[in-house]
């Protein structure tokens, strides 16, 4: 790993003096700030994080004493180390003078190389330690902020499973009931109809959780063949249907009629373009429309899936496709939802060495999903599973 760069300032009114310091310090690993007055010091000092100042004592204008005070005054600069460098006699008096300006050292004229060198590496080392402490302070809290957001998610996804598994539990326990006191009743095959929907519902939150679990340990797989697009989105539109029809949404369609040829896995993408459909539904008020649009374009499949429901805000849009995420403040709005759904899409995308883009205007003014898949994909035995990551 490469040390962090370390930036140092040279004050001297005396161009020569600025080159001779530069000549004994100078190195690869080292960005040199110069400077001939105090205040052009001070401009420089208010722009960078500077590990030592080397000042010269006697400059017109502001000294380096006085350089040193104004340094000392400032948050920003006040714990830069300073070493002074002087040509005069330095007697007790401006010795004192120049501690209590806040100096580490001084140096006297004529300098020796090597006595410089080493204080001043004896700084900059410490620089590069803070700088590396920091660093890895940076990191230690990004990493805490992200431990705690998906325990936040974790929390709310637990909280969503819970009410998702009770309501179709108490149906099916209601229904169970009805049909022990009423078996012969005309109501009998409505409410058997009722708990096979029930069930099916259950059984798509355990398929969803599975999912979750093979995203997490890696183990999603495809088994890739050469199929049309127009068979995979039957296969899709029929997944989804019954929730578009339920909730009373005009679908439309908009689909490239030549044929398109794309080596895929069936399942798997339908399984995408299915899921895309279903959060349009969920996520689009009764009696909303939904258009799924497909064609191929410049050697790869694009298949948009737009409607005018609940939308997206502009700050959610980054996260949307992350595992247990949903629209802030839209979970009542939704049904069957647990925040898998789109995560897994993205994850068969990839999968297909494909893109999925979301775009929405904001709340309230629907949204669109774009999925992008290579029409030149490796073609893989059956069964051969993809790394995931």
């Amino acid at each position: 790993m490469n040390s962090p760069s370390v930036k140092f300032l040279l004050v001297d009114d005396l161009q020569e003096n600025l080159l001779s310091l530069e000549a004994l310090l100078g190195r690869d690993d080292l960005d040199i700030l110069k400077a001939r007055s105090g205040d052009e010091a001070l401009e420089l000092l208010l722009q960078h994080d500077v590990a030592l100042a080397l000042l010269d004592v006697q400059m017109p204008g502001m000294d380096g004493f006085e350089l040193a005070e104004f340094m000392r005054g400032n948050e920003r600069t006040r714990h830069i180390p300073i070493i002074f460098v002087t040509a005069g006699t330095t007697d007790a008096q401006r010795r004192f003078r120049g501690y209590e300006a806040g100096a580490v050292d001084f140096i006297q004229k004529p300098i020796e190389a090597d006595i410089l060198r080493s204080k001043a590496e004896v700084f900059f080392d410490l620089h590069r330690q803070r700088q590396i402490v920091a660093a890895q302070r940076d990191a230690l809290e990004t990493a805490t902020q992200a431990l705690k957001e998906a325990d936040r998610r974790k929390d709310v996804f637990i909280a969503i499973l819970a009410h998702e598994l009770r309501n179709p539990v108490a149906a099916l326990h209601a229904g169970m009931h009805l049909l022990q006191k009423r078996a012969d009743t005309d109501q009998a095959p409505f409410i058997r109809e009722r708990m096979e929907r029930q069930l099916a519902h259950l059984r798509r939150l355990v398929d969803d959780l599975l999912d979750v679990s093979r995203i997490a340990e890696g183990k999603i797989s495809l088994k890739k063949e050469r199929i049309d697009l127009a068979t995979v989105l039957r296969s899709a539109i029929e997944a989804s249907q019954a929730n578009i029809d339920a909730a009373g949404h005009a679908f439309t369609t908009d689909i490239q009629e030549e044929p398109v040829s794309l080596v895929v896995d069936h399942t798997r993408v339908a399984q995408i373009i299915a899921n895309l459909l279903n959060n349009a539904a969920r996520y689009t008020p009764p009696g909303g429309a939904i258009h799924l649009r497909a064609r191929s374009i410049d050697q790869e499949v694009e298949i948009e899936v737009r409607d005018n429901g609940v939308g997206i805000p502009q700050e959610m849009q980054a996260r949307i496709f992350q595992i247990f995420a949903q629209v802030e403040g839209q979970q009542d709005k939704a049904t069957g939802g647990l925040g898998i759904g789109l995560a897994l899409v993205r994850q068969l995308v990839g999968l297909h060495q494909g893109t999925i883009e979301v775009a929405s205007e904001g709340a309230g003014k629907g949204s669109s999903f774009t999925v992008r898949i290579p029409l030149s994909s490796t073609e893989i035995q059956a069964g051969e599973a993809l790394p995931t990551g």
